[in-house]
């Protein structure tokens, strides 16, 4: 036989966690709400426009991604992504250029080699994302020594409503912002 204080300990337990659960889904879904911009990184005097639409460069390493909004962190697809870095020469080269574009899904992904360090820099693979509706963005992926790959992705900010970009895809500020 159950006591009368079982019979009301048992649904405040259940309530109990009813309410931790519907607490941790609503602090999941605000913290999926907004994803944080991707850092900005320098662009580098190697930097030439109009690389070939290629999604492999080299062979050894792998960096795929999800390209997103800050706002919603909803995927971006069919975002032109502009890659350029080191070759196994130690030297910046045509090869070592290409242009890629997300996919429905907001996915990208490169096949490239280990970038080896360029000067006192450590390796470095240049990226220079634009996409309609959103800021530039330039950035640096630094791969870590031993590994074949990563996953690196790339969080633009929208444009402010009834405002033109506030800078170019080489960074630059636009006139009158």
């Amino acid at each position: 036989m159950i006591s009368s204080r079982h019979h009301f300990t048992i649904p405040y337990l259940v309530i109990s966690l009813i309410i931790m659960l519907m607490v941790t889904m609503g602090r999941e879904a605000a913290l999926a709400s907004k994803c944080s911009p991707t850092p900005w990184d320098e662009i580098g005097p190697f930097y030439r426009p109009n690389a070939p639409v290629r999604e492999t460069i080299g062979t050894g390493y792998v960096l795929r991604g999800t390209v997103r909004s800050a706002d919603g962190c909803r995927p971006l697809p069919n975002v032109r992504i502009e890659i350029w870095q080191v070759g196994p020469g130690g030297t910046y080269d045509d090869y070592h250029r290409a242009t890629i574009f997300s996919d429905r899904n907001g996915r990208y992904r490169l096949e490239t080699s280990f970038p080896p360090p360029y000067g006192p820099r450590p390796s470095h693979i240049h990226i220079l994302v634009d996409a309609k509706g959103f800021e530039g963005l330039i950035t640096q992926h630094y791969p870590k020594k031993g590994k074949k790959g990563a996953t690196f992705d790339l969080v633009l900010e929208p444009e402010k409503q009834g405002e033109s970009k506030g800078r170019t895809p080489f960074g630059q500020q636009h006139s009158g912002n």
